[in-house]
């Protein structure tokens, strides 16, 4: 049977169909948050940024599992409309549609049916504590605003902050003013009067991965990573459990993530950019 796989987080969503535990086709579409969107707007998002020919493919898909960014009890009855209006017949069982949060398709994808540390680090972040086959406690994100510790949002902020106040090397100062062509004013209008400044505090990973052979940024880095582990990790009370990561923040920047681990007791042994393959095969009874 085919199934069909969507992970989305805050800046874009990956769709995987499968069969027999093969990816037989796949798409990328911008994020989708539905705390953040309207109806509208995830409706345009599905019919207009999935191309012809996936969609064509789509059809026979037997079961969408959909693990989100925002996917929350609350608002699953609404993402379960979309979906299986876009994706399945008038006839299909509702049961057909699963829709979890993110952080639970993480879990699945890099543990299985087996217990640890779940996180996720990409534009937001977050953590759970997995016994298996569900989470059995996680500490409140909270957003980029008042959490979201170790997530580009959040190194994203703290950097242009420490820019924008004189506190770096003005050499650094300088690069990031030419290679990026924004100016303080122009940092400001992006963060304050734009439309999902997360997406624009975490574009600024790019440039810090560029410089971590300044050991000034390397630090800067690390110290992001080790409040996340204490603002959220510590809570669990299981540092003899394996811990888990995925998304690019964690994928490109996995050396310091694991130093920051090591230094704050916990022990990293896998992070991946994508939890995709690992749902996949989740997902191939």
């Amino acid at each position: 049977m085919k199934t069909l796989i969507a992970d989305s987080g805050s800046t874009k969503t990956d769709w995987c169909i499968a069969e027999g535990g093969q990816a037989i086709a796949r798409a990328t579409t911008q994020g989708i948050n539905p705390i953040h969107q309207s109806d509208e707007q995830i409706g345009k998002i599905l019919n207009d940024e999935l191309d012809d020919d996936f969609l064509r493919q789509t059809e026979g898909v037997g079961g969408v599992y959909y693990y989100g960014a925002g996917a929350l009890p609350s608002v699953a009855p609404r993402l379960r409309r979309m979906l299986t209006a876009t994706f399945l017949t008038a006839d299909a069982a509702p049961q057909s549609v699963m829709v979890e949060g993110d952080l639970l398709g993480a879990a699945r994808a890099l543990f299985g049916v087996e217990e640890g540390i779940a996180c996720i680090l990409g534009t937001g972040s977050n953590s759970g504590l997995y016994d298996g086959t569900r989470l059995v406690m996680n500490t409140p994100p909270l957003g980029y605003i008042l959490g979201d510790e170790g997530s580009g949002a959040v190194m994203g902020r703290n950097f242009l902050g420490t820019l924008c106040k004189g506190l770096f090397p003005s050499s650094l100062t300088e690069e990031y003013h030419r290679q990026t062509g924004l100016s303080t004013a122009d940092i400001i209008q992006r963060v304050y009067r734009e439309p999902l400044p997360n997406r624009f505090l975490a574009q600024t990973t790019r440039f810090i991965h560029q410089h971590l052979d300044d050991s000034d940024i390397r630090q800067f880095v690390v110290d992001n990573f080790r409040a996340f582990f204490r603002r959220n990790l510590v809570q669990y009370h299981r540092p003899d459990l394996p811990v888990r990561a995925i998304g690019s923040v964690a994928y490109y920047f996995r050396e310091q993530l694991a130093f920051a681990a090591a230094k704050e007791g916990f022990a990293i042994d896998r992070v991946e950019k994508s939890p995709m393959e690992g749902l996949i095969s989740y997902h191939n009874f």
